[in-house]
């Protein structure tokens, strides 16, 4: 690939968004449950949601960090499986992707 330019910019701006969306769940989850026992059921239960949210999120940080890593090595653009092209429609749609649409349907 020749001009990653545009991509590094939408994954660092992205990771930016990412991280900031991380802190603000883990500020949420650090906050005290009320004493209050019906109301604390529901805040446990606010937890287990945040708590997915925050593995998704942490998954999403590493992929676009891996992308990024991509770029540094001069081998973004490229299927880390089949090493064919990945197509510009599909990184435009999801600039982090590490595999080309045929090899992605595979997994």
């Amino acid at each position: 690939m020749d001009d990653t330019a545009p991509y590094k910019a939408t994954l660092e701006k992205s990771l930016t968004e990412l991280e900031a969306r991380l802190k603000r769940i883990e500020r949420d989850l650090d906050e005290p449950h009320d004493p209050d026992s019906s109301e604390r059921a529901v805040q446990m239960e606010d937890d287990d949601s945040l708590e997915g949210q925050a593995l998704l999120v942490t998954r999403e940080i590493a992929s676009t960090k891996r992308a990024l890593d991509r770029i540094a090595a001069g081998e973004y653009g490229y299927c880390v499986q089949c090493g064919g092209e990945i197509s510009d429609g599909r990184l435009d749609a999801r600039p982090e992707a590490a595999l080309c649409i045929d090899c992605a349907k595979k997994m």
